[in-house]
């Protein structure tokens, strides 16, 4: 059976030397998440993955002045290209954009998508401390929305306000962890949904799709409290936060290769809400497989997750 990978990670030599720098400090990701040819083929080829749509690694251009953000987002948008070119039918992607300006983001979302054939954008959490429900990103959104393409929403750092007031006080290590894969971005990606969904995004645009992964960014949890509290009659939202959930969010994997907490994302938003992906190279896609093969899965429900929602959603 087809399976396609969601939220796979890549980084130019020049990203690695500017706002990625923290991931060379990473043992055993350079190389793997820089590699955009033969070597991740061979990956995909032993971890059971027949596409892989790529996204420029966190932090991104997002946290980048304007200028400096156009120019880093256009380049490596250029370099993913090259590399899906090379390999058209095993590799896609998800445009960088920089957001921290918003009607450069959304030409260049446009550029990407129609000259590149980039499938939709990644945009790495908040920037400098301001959300995407923020009117300043509405270009961005509006530009997406007629384009037909989806944003995946990957986590971030914080912003350095919330981790003083939430996440410091312990070591170094332990505090990065915390306000990072522990806990925190995770949180605050959940956090971003919400706004988006409480600011009238999804109201404004409704055809609007954003994907979000590892497995929901603890929403699905959340999901019945929402609706007991976050009621239409306070929010002024045409719909209950739920319907919002399970229309125009999209969930993956993402390296939460964990039988429980499937089950309660699928129980909360279905099988057509959900697609594959392995976090490579922060996850294994053997593992991912691996898991995805153990679960007590229909062939129908089986093939919605392993490809058919994902082709789908990015026009596959």
């Amino acid at each position: 059976m087809r399976v396609l990978a969601l939220e796979e990670h890549y980084a130019t030599t020049e990203f690695l030397n500017g706002p990625g720098r923290w991931l060379a400090s990473r043992t055993g990701i350079v190389e793997p998440i820089s590699d955009l040819g033969e070597g991740r083929i061979a990956a995909m080829d032993d971890g059971g993955v027949d596409v892989a749509v790529l996204s420029l690694a966190a932090p991104g251009v997002e946290q980048l002045e304007g200028p400096e953000a156009v120019r880093l987002a256009r380049a490596c948008n250029d370099e993913l290209a090259a590399a899906i070119g090379r390999y058209p039918d095993r590799l896609a992607g998800f445009a960088a954009l920089p957001i921290s300006a918003p009607e450069e983001a959304a030409d260049e979302l446009e550029r990407a998508v129609r000259g590149h054939g980039l499938v939709g954008a990644v945009i790495n959490g908040h920037s400098r401390g301001r959300y995407l429900d923020d009117p300043l990103f509405d270009p961005v959104l509006a530009r997406a929305a007629a384009l037909r393409v989806p944003v995946y929403l990957h986590p971030t750092v914080p912003p350095p306000r919330v981790i003083e007031a939430c996440y410091a006080g312990f070591s170094a290590e332990v505090t990065f962890t915390l306000s990072t894969v522990g806990w925190g971005w995770h949180i605050n990606t959940g956090t971003h949904v919400l706004r988006l969904i409480l600011g009238g995004v999804f109201d404004r645009y409704p055809e609007l799709q954003f994907i979000i992964g590892h497995m929901g960014e603890a929403t699905s949890f959340m999901l019945p409290r929402f609706d007991a509290t976050l009621k239409p009659e306070l929010t002024g939202l045409r719909h209950p936060v739920s319907a919002y959930l399970r229309r125009n969010l999209n969930y993956t994997f993402a390296n939460f290769n964990d039988q429980a907490t499937y089950a309660n994302l699928i129980a909360q938003v279905g099988a057509g809400r959900v697609c594959f992906s392995a976090d490579h190279p922060f996850g294994s896609m053997r593992a991912a497989r691996d898991f995805f093969d153990a679960l007590p899965l229909s062939a129908h429900d089986r093939a919605l997750i392993g490809h058919r929602n994902a082709e789908r959603l990015l026009g596959l």
